[in-house]
């Protein structure tokens, strides 16, 4: 959205005051947040409080992007001090964050579900836009939230920069030239549902992340969080559950690899997303898309995009949190998601069991031991009954499964009193979808 950096210019100008955001979380993803905040656009925006579970953490977080002397704040009015003085506020409680008054935008960037919800929730509720680093709670509960943003006339949105929000860019930019998407993708580097927190604990070091964030990238959960809610953005479906994920030798050029889809299939249905490992330039993204006008297609052509019917759409790059002020300067500004869904669930993320699990086992959080997520259409998971793996973390298996079975909410005990489930029923009953027997 080239026209965000005018747009911030012009409201530093007119002497407005910074965009005032509250983050939850202080992990890599949120710690370059904040960096990319002080750095480039600290005169248009400014983080004035974060939670975090350690508030050390965040304390080092602001210490690392130029801020020092942050006040450590356990409740409002010490909060609503701490940012009135100018000083960097941190607290233990989230809920101090998302009802506060001088928060203008709430980002959370925990990758929680059940934890995340309350504070996402009060955020609304208090007339706060919502921007979410957390595609895992968007591929659970997504659709309800937007519809209880969009009832309290705040902004609900996923981020740029995150590959869904790229693909959104992407695919508004091929609808804008005049051709229909018929397939939002992915290109990934790794795919392997076995990967788990040991086998990953390596890379994950040598970068400074959480080694359960890097499986949940390594073992397909993640992507296809990104898909899903890609598909919810988008009206689009998967082929399959776990979409195609085409394989090719590494380096393959990204418009050679999309010729493996079936170009009468995309044509004949309503868009599908889907993923390639291998393709180059990876880790980017791509859109596919179709025109019948033949003068347009002889055009297309000239441009090298081929004689079609199938043109090849692509973004090289995918910058995390260097686009995530984007999205931020295009909800307080504009009123625009980068990516939110536009209806109920079309595609959900269900879970699996990554080895064989005993009865009684416990399923660990996601990016762990225990199972591995597949985007699955909405329609099958519910006349399954099949487990969403984002209220699948603490569930305990009723009976013993074998590697790779697909859980269903008949197979486990669900902790009770939870928000989710509560939600996840809500979401049900909203949108006219079944609601399995739990």
């Amino acid at each position: 959205m080239i026209l965000v950096d005018s747009a911030l210019a012009r409201h530093v100008s007119e002497g407005r005051p910074p965009i005032r955001v509250g983050m939850i979380g202080a992990g890599f993803m949120a710690a370059g947040t904040l960096l990319q905040i002080n750095t480039v656009h600290a005169q248009s925006m400014r983080v004035v409080a974060i939670a975090n579970r350690t508030p050390g953490k965040a304390v080092e977080a602001y210490a690392a992007a130029g801020q020092d002397g942050a006040e450590i704040c356990d409740a409002a009015p010490a909060l609503a001090r701490a940012v009135e003085a100018g000083l960097p506020a941190v607290t233990e409680d989230p809920m101090l964050v998302a009802t506060s008054p001088h928060v203008d935008v709430l980002l959370e960037v925990t990758g929680a579900v059940e934890d995340a919800l309350p504070v996402v929730l009060a955020a609304i509720e208090h007339g706060k836009h919502v921007v979410l680093m957390n595609a895992e709670l968007d591929g659970t509960v997504g659709p309800l939230l937007k519809a209880k943003a969009d009832a309290a006339g705040v902004v609900y949105t996923n981020v740029d920069g995150d590959q869904p929000g790229v693909e959104m860019n992407l695919w508004r930019f091929v609808r804008g030239i005049g051709l229909r998407p018929v397939l939002c993708g992915n290109i990934k580097g790794l795919q392997d549902p076995y990967r788990n927190p040991t086998t990953q604990a390596g890379f994950a070091k040598q970068w400074g992340q959480n080694p359960s964030m890097v499986t949940s990238f390594a073992d397909g959960t993640k992507i296809s969080f990104e898909q899903a809610i890609v598909a919810n953005a988008t009206g689009m479906t998967v082929a399959k559950r776990g979409m195609r994920g085409f394989t090719v030798p590494g380096g393959t050029p990204i418009m050679e690899a999309a010729k493996l889809w079936d170009a009468d299939e995309l044509l004949a249905g309503p868009g599908i997303v889907d993923y390639v490992v291998g393709a180059n330039p990876g880790p980017g993204v791509f859109v596919l898309g179709t025109i019948e006008h033949p003068r347009q297609r002889h055009y297309l052509n000239l441009y090298k995009l081929g004689e079609g019917p199938i043109y090849c759409f692509y973004t090289p790059t995918h910058l995390c949190h260097f686009e995530v002020p984007t999205t931020i300067a295009r909800a307080a500004l504009f009123g625009d998601a980068a990516i939110a869904p536009i209806a109920g669930p079309l595609v959900e993320v269900v879970a699996l069991a990554k080895r064989d699990l005993a009865a009684g086992e416990e399923i660990d959080e996601l990016g762990g031991y225990t199972v591995y997520g597949e985007a699955e259409t909405a329609a099958a998971t519910a006349a399954g009954g099949l487990l969403p793996i984002g209220v699948a973390v603490g569930a305990k298996l009723k009976r013993a499964l074998p590697k790779d079975a697909v859980l269903t909410y008949a197979d486990v005990e669900l902790p009770e009193g939870r928000l989710v489930d509560r939600l996840r029923a809500e979401q049900a009953a909203a949108f006219g979808l079944p609601r399995a027997a739990e």
